[in-house]
């Protein structure tokens, strides 16, 4: 007898011969596994059967009859097929219809009886007919409401999944049945203490109950259940990271007080409270011998970097180099400029200055102090690092390549890090030592690991923070530099576009600078249309007026600005000449700079007073927020202009938040409840499902799962007294760490 466990092929289970195996696998759907962990998105009630007299227009039914008649014809006109049936019941008949579904009167014979489930439409002449009904054919009838048969379409709860091209609901419903008549047996893991006290289905009874459901109350129930289940598996993945780094040995970084007070006085401006509280809690984590692992967070422009630079300063004064990643190149150069700009007042004093560096894609650079700046072949800059030479090195993913060794690194920065893969962090944080080790010990098996430093100006929600960052240490900046002004933020309906238009000119005139973003590059359609359950046509949403670079572009220089200078730069320009084109507009050579998303990190531009973002309501808070921040980084009052082109209630009332809220954080909380948390990071990136991305939303869940983690390890660190478990977090581990 076919053993049934979750890896087991589908095809072994249901047969190889069932039409929808196919169109499954195309959607990923293998195994038992996968097809019994690929949830409804809803659910159809047509739990109560009606008789055919008892139907109301717009009532969603079923109803229990016999096919008295049925007819298929072609309607030339139309150009499509159309099956008519007369059901009877003994309370009357009524006429059903279906539309392009030829094959229902091979199925529907005249004498068979059958549920019919759907919407009771009305016709021109008042006539109550069922439109497209559900049909489902009753082989067992103890009574007349088919009793008897377990039904899969109609008489319940039906479930609604998420379909493709050619496999619909119903095909699903179909072979899912066929799973659980085979009676596939799931083991238990969760702690029955926990499944006892946050009153969770066992896990056989939760997966029957999630497809097939007797109440909605049911389904409701196993949901709760598998969104728990995947962030209790996140919790304990974070809290074994947590253990685990505390075991392992980093090297002691050890700051001088003094010497700090003294660079931080250098400063041309003075740190806020919470830069200094930020930048103390750091110093404090990497003198101790075991791994920092720390979250710097704060709102765009509030001084991030200099802290982050100052700890890579006291690494150098150690010894120890610091590599600091970013996700793309106009922001490693941007970081790289603003060491170099600090680097008199940070790196003065009695001790060696430190070499920076700067390693592209395009590009190495090396900055000795003093305006000493030198364009080096890779192959060098390799060299140089691995010698010691370069202390403080900025980078893209040129710092994870395998020429890439160091001396002896002790700090790792990474900018804007959940825009970065598992795989990636931990390539740069296994660099570790190229030749001696921290402090001058020889490299081995147990040579230290470098402490780490996450940077990001995402506003992170607390739920997310306390889930898919659970293993970070958090430091918050919760202030802008003194000086700073308000942006002033305005949403622009159509009719004031021309007035908007005619204030840029001013301000520009002035001498100021503006920005224009657009949501894509080219205007053409880019992929074949697909249509979502409930939602509206791809090719139809593509026709918006989402405007592209190019075509704005092109309309501003020649029609609404044609007497400016208008510089244009996407993602899809070479990095040299992004980069050429970021220097002349931060040199003033351009006025006006229209781009996609590549400005949101990273560019830094104190004369640019205007941030204009065409098709607003078609970006995230987040994203809004950090486009935003891209401007009022100087002494100018600055302003941001968010053209909307949707006059969808929801739209508006997220582009209304970014109007109110009084800093990120607050806004970071209003787009996860509107918007969800893969727009913080996305599916691939977390290797969290939907039903446990969803869950991010729901605090007190977080609240619940962190306190069973930390309960469950600290009755059993190893999990060695729950074999499933601890196998179910190696597949968890696994599959959150594949890009």
């Amino acid at each position: 007898m076919l053993q049934i466990a979750p890896n087991t092929p589908l095809f072994e289970v249901v047969g190889a011969r069932v039409p929808a195996l196919r169109r499954l696998e195309k959607m990923g759907i293998k195994t038992v596994r996968d097809l019994l962990w690929h949830f409804p998105t809803r659910y159809e009630d047509f739990t109560k059967v009606y008789p055919v007299a008892e139907l109301e227009p717009g009532q969603q039914a079923t109803i229990t009859g016999i096919v008295e008649d049925i007819q298929s014809k072609h309607s030339w006109r139309r150009g499509m097929s159309i099956v008519e049936a007369t059901i009877a019941d003994e309370s009357g008949s009524i006429r059903a219809v279906w539309f392009n579904q030829p094959y229902v009167a091979n199925v529907l014979k005249t004498g068979r009886a059958a549920n019919f489930a759907g919407k009771a439409s009305v016709s021109e002449e008042g006539e109550i007919y069922l439109n497209n009904p559900v049909y489902e054919v009753i082989r067992m009838r103890n009574q007349a409401d088919g009793n008897g048969q377990e039904m899969n379409h109609t008489a319940r709860l039906v479930p609604v999944y998420p379909e493709t091209r050619g496999l619909t609901s119903r095909g699903i419903r179909f072979v899912t049945q066929i799973l659980f008549k085979k009676n596939p047996a799931l083991k238990e893991w969760i702690p029955a203490e926990v499944l006892a006290e946050f009153k969770f289905p066992e896990l056989n009874e939760a997966i029957h109950s999630i497809h097939f459901p007797r109440q909605i109350e049911d389904a409701t129930v196993a949901r709760a259940r598998f969104s728990f289940e995947e962030l209790f598996l996140l919790q304990i993945l974070n809290m074994q990271q947590k253990m685990k780094l505390a075991a392992e040995r980093a090297p002691v970084i050890k700051a001088d007080v003094e010497r700090v007070k003294t660079m931080l006085a250098r400063l041309p401006f003075e740190l806020t409270h919470s830069q200094k509280q930020s930048l103390w809690e750091i110093i404090q984590d990497i003198e101790k011998a075991r791994p920092m692992n720390r979250l710097l967070q704060g709102d765009v422009g509030s001084g991030k970097t200099v802290v982050a630079a100052v700890a890579a300063v006291i690494a150098a004064e150690n010894g120890m180099q610091t590599a600091f990643m970013a996700p793309t190149e106009i922001l490693a150069r941007q970081h790289f400029e603003t060491m170099k700009k600090f680097f008199a007042a940070l790196a003065q004093g009695d001790a060696a200055q430190p070499a920076i560096g700067l390693i592209t894609g395009s590009s190495a650079h090396i900055f000795y102090g003093k305006e000493l700046e030198s364009k080096t072949t890779k192959p060098e800059f390799y060299k140089k690092v691995a010698a010691g030479e370069v202390s403080i090195i900025f980078g893209t993913h040129a710092l994870i390549q395998k020429a890439m060794e160091f001396s002896a690194l002790g700090l790792v920065i990474i900018d804007e890090q959940h825009r970065f893969g598992v795989r990636q962090r931990a390539e740069l944080n296994a660099k570790k030592d190229a030749g001696r080790g921290g402090n001058g010990t020889a490299k081995s098996g147990g040579a230290p690991i470098p402490h780490f430093l996450s940077m990001s100006a995402t506003p992170i929600p607390r739920t997310l923070m306390l889930s898919v960052f659970g293993d970070l240490d958090l430091s918050l900046i919760t202030e802008l530099p003194a000086g700073r002004k308000e942006i002033k933020t305005e949403i622009v309906p159509p009719l004031k576009r021309t007035a908007t238009y005619n204030f840029i000119r001013a301000q520009i005139k002035e001498g100021r600078q503006a920005f224009v973003i657009c949501p894509r590059i080219d205007a053409e359609e880019e992929t074949e249309a697909e249509t979502k359950p409930g939602g509206m046509h791809a090719a139809a949403a593509k026709k918006l007026e989402l405007k592209s670079v190019k075509e704005e572009y092109d309309k501003l220089s020649t029609k609404i600005f044609p007497d400016l200078r208008i510089a244009m730069l996407h993602g899809q320009m070479k990095p040299g000449e992004k980069e050429a084109v970021m220097k002349k507009f931060k040199g003033r050579e351009f006025d006006i700079l229209v781009a996609t998303s590549v400005v949101e990190v990273g560019v830094d531009v104190p004369n640019a007073s205007i941030m204009m973002i065409e098709g607003a309501d078609r970006f995230g808070l987040a994203q809004l927020y950090q486009f935003r921040g891209r401007v009022g980084r100087g002494e100018y009052q600055s302003y941001c202009f968010l053209m909307a082109d949707s006059q969808a209630a929801a739209a508006n009332a997220r582009l209304k938040a970014i109007t109110e809220a009084k800093n990120g954080f607050e806004l970071a909380e209003k787009d996860l409840a509107l918007r969800g948390p893969g727009q913080f990071f996305g599916h691939v990136q977390t290797g969290l499902p939907d039903v446990a991305m969803e869950a991010l939303r729901d605090p007190e869940l977080v609240k619940n799962s962190r306190e069973a983690a930390i309960r469950t390890l600290a009755a059993d660190p190893q999990l060695k007294k729950n074999p499933p478990l601890r196998k179910r977090m190696e597949e968890f581990r696994a599959r959150v760490h594949q890009e």
